[in-house]
């Protein structure tokens, strides 16, 4: 798990998490005069506090505690210092200034994402994900075969439904499919995790720090595609070598049915257009993705609406008999699901921790950059090791502290890049994640689907095949990108 660094590096480990929101620290030192509180009492407290609240989160699973409520605790106590420290010096504007302008920015990224789980849980309701599974654990394929169109599912799947919902889904297979076989359950949950990491960082869609990074505008919908083959390298080549150990004798023998509700096909035509829309807000008419979101989710709620008149008027319908039988065709009638259809149900069962984790992260390191952290980091780090080594260390940073706040940190500090480099740093912070089991929230997640089976240490012995995927696929973004690298 995390550990705090030596002094000596206790800025290279805070500065990247002082500007963890894209553009904050960035447009904030643009718009507003920022003091360097990094030598102060204060800022050495507001330090102490993140890496106490980061410990919480790194203890989640032992201690129970959910990881949003540590950092809400921390973000308030943060800018009570930052506000206090700036009043000490008769500056009454900056403090708010900053914490509005942090305010706003994650107020884009909560909608956003409300938006995206809304559309995910309303195809889980009506059937879709499970309806894939069935299909895949009834079709007696050899456990070889399964491997490996479990990780082809989770590579694709993932661009679009994120890598933690795809992650879990294809988890659910191969453990139903497994039983307790657990050395198969185990390499074919590792084939999944990095699978749906590699997936996710070549579309906005596919992860958290990718939705950020095209967000922020410093790789656009379009050049995201270049990541395509780098992607598909990191995930084959640990899957190559891990396929080798897994047996092409068939499983037992399983019979599972699933029914898709009505109006399933149409859910997903919905989150189709709703992409389509974010996309053309963003490249066509210059404004936040987010906006397109959440008019997609309006559609939702419309089509909703629908759903729950026809479960209505089926249900009250007269029946047509026939020679004293009644007769009502399938098709029309309403199940208890479409019955109990309710949109705000799909809203409840939005990542409501996560949400607001990413509050209490965004928060509390937009703290620690008006406290000036995110000049030292960006110093330590671009200006120190250059731009190609510390955008590769990223990707071991987001192993060991999760590739969110290490990616926000990356684009509030807006290093002088060229489209390769920042397609790079969008590569490693993506699958980097993969090269441990705590590394990205898809390792995280199915740990606890497989509890006791899929491990941490179970993860690390194989962490050498990941390594070599990682590698390969970083140097295969150098060799096919090599015309987007202007700069030495």
């Amino acid at each position: 798990m995390t550990r705090v660094h030596p002094s000596a590096y206790l800025a290279l480990f805070a500065g990247p998490f002082a500007a963890l929101l894209p553009g904050l620290a960035h447009a904030s030192t643009e718009a507003l005069q920022l003091h360097d509180f990094t030598s102060h009492w204060a800022g050495w407290l507001a330090i102490a506090l993140f890496v106490i609240a980061y410990a919480f989160v790194i203890a989640e699973e032992a201690l129970h505690l959910r990881k949003s409520k540590p950092t809400m605790v921390a973000a308030g106590l943060i800018w009570l210092i930052v506000a206090l420290v700036y009043i000490s010096i008769g500056d009454t504007h900056t403090a708010e200034a900053a914490v509005k302008h942090n305010l706003e920015e994650f107020g884009e990224l909560f909608l956003f994402l409300l938006a995206a789980m809304t559309y995910i849980n309303t195809m889980d309701e009506r059937g879709v994900f499970d309806a894939l599974r069935a299909w895949l654990v009834s079709r007696g394929f050899s456990l070889r075969t399964i491997f490996w169109i479990t990780g082809l599912l989770a590579f694709v799947i993932s661009p679009v439904a994120d890598n933690l919902t795809t992650a879990l889904l294809m988890a659910t297979v191969v453990m139903a499919v497994g039983g307790d076989n657990h050395r198969f359950v185990t390499v074919a949950c590792i084939n999944i995790v990095v699978a749906a990491n590699a997936g996710g960082a070549f579309s906005p869609f596919g992860d958290i720090t990718t939705l950020m990074v095209w967000q922020k505008g410093a790789v656009q919908f379009q050049q995201f595609f270049s990541l395509l083959l780098p992607s598909v390298v990191n995930w084959l080549v640990p899957a190559l070598i891990l396929g080798m150990t897994v047996p092409t004798s068939a499983p037992v023998s399983l019979h599972e049915e699933a029914r898709l509700q009505h109006g399933a096909w149409v859910v997903v035509g919905l989150f189709v257009v709703t992409i389509v829309m974010a996309v053309s807000a963003h490249n066509f008419l210059h404004l936040p993705p987010v906006l397109g979101m959440m008019t997609g989710l309006g559609f939702l709620k419309l089509y909703g609406y629908y759903l729950k008149r026809r479960a209505h008027f089926c249900a009250e319908a007269p029946t047509e008999s026939m020679g004293g039988s009644a007769l009502k065709l399938e098709k029309d009638q309403p199940t208890s699901d479409d019955a109990e259809f309710n949109i705000f149900k799909s809203l409840e069962r939005a990542e409501w921790d996560t949400l607001m984790f990413f509050y209490g992260i965004i928060l509390s390191v937009g703290g620690l950059g008006a406290l000036g952290y995110l000049a030292v980091g960006s110093e330590l780090m671009y200006q120190g090791l250059g731009a190609t080594q510390a955008n590769i260390l990223v990707g071991f940073l987001s192993a060991i502290v999760d590739n969110i706040p290490v990616m926000f940190a990356v684009l509030a500090m807006d290093p002088s890049m060229d489209q390769g480099q920042w397609l790079l740093v969008t590569l490693t912070a993506g699958v980097g994640g993969s090269l441990l089991s705590i590394g990205s929230a898809a390792g995280v997640a199915v740990m606890g689907q497989a509890r006791g089976i899929y491990t941490f240490f179970s993860h690390l012995k194989w962490s050498w095949a990941i390594l070599l995927g990682y590698a390969a696929s970083v140097w295969v973004h150098f060799l096919v990108n090599a015309r987007l690298f202007s700069m030495p």
